[in-house]
């Protein structure tokens, strides 16, 4: 008898519809990651005057970001490779890139949700309302910028293989990223830190991301400092794709 090998898109199409009924059960999850940015970008409704309305939605949206690509999508990763479901999926006829595709492609819907949330709760909360084509580059930008925390956290589940240690690094990394993140951002807005420790917040990964996200929504503002922030952008995703990619292990053995 003739083995029947599906059709990749038929693989891929079962892949996405088990990979998004996963993210609604664990919709607990999925919910705290966008409240977190929503709770900023409340708090900083005081900032808009002061730092403007891109800064604070850019600062939002990027903390989304990276909650997602670090502590949602690598601490999933990880707990599935436990339970020993991608080795299961490895010996079914499915393209190893379809198993791993898959579940980019649902955090490329959450990268879309979080940004979508952010702009409502912008404009309905803090009255701050962009341009039709500075909502569009955004989210392109934002797709660039989530990149960097995906790959990220592909680089750290590949790099540890125990999940609980996957979970907790990935915060630690999250807390430090967040908090030198938020407050450098603030104080180089407000020109009261030091010029040295401003070149290191303003060219890590959030901050380039932040930067990115910032200028896009003031397309008009593009300037040499955006393009080398997005090329720094490219290049922390491609390094952490590369080091994900060549560190990770299907099992924990």
């Amino acid at each position: 008898m003739a083995t029947i090998i599906p059709k990749t898109s038929a693989v891929l199409t079962s892949l996405l519809r088990a990979d998004f009924t996963t993210q609604w059960r664990n919709r607990r999850a999925v919910i705290l990651t966008l409240i977190v940015p929503g709770i900023i970008l409340m708090s900083w409704k005081s900032l808009t005057a002061t730092v403007g309305g891109p800064f604070v939605l850019s600062n939002a949206i990027t903390i989304g970001l990276f909650a997602s690509g670090l502590m949602g999508y690598s601490n999933t990763v990880a707990r599935d490779r436990d339970k020993g479901i991608f080795q299961r999926l490895r010996v079914a006829p499915i393209p190893s890139w379809a198993i791993i595709g898959s579940r980019l492609l649902v955090q490329l819907v959450m990268i879309i949700l979080i940004t979508t949330i952010v702009f409502i709760i912008g404009k309905d909360y803090d009255g701050i309302a962009l341009s039709p084509a500075a909502y569009v580059i955004t989210y392109f930008t934002a797709i660039i910028g989530g990149s960097v925390s995906l790959s990220l956290g592909q680089m750290i589940v590949g790099f540890i293989k125990n999940p609980e240690t996957v979970n907790s690094t990935t915060r630690l990394v999250y807390i430090a990223f967040i908090t030198t993140g938020i407050f450098g951002e603030i104080y180089m807005a407000l020109n009261k830190i030091d010029k040295i420790i401003g070149y290191v917040v303003k060219y890590s990964p959030y901050g380039t991301v932040k930067n990115i996200l910032s200028t896009g929504m003031e397309p008009g503002k593009w300037h040499t400092d955006t393009s080398t922030a997005l090329l720094i952008t490219i290049g922390y995703t491609m390094i952490f794709t590369f080091l994900g990619v060549k560190w990770f292990k299907w099992n924990t053995k």
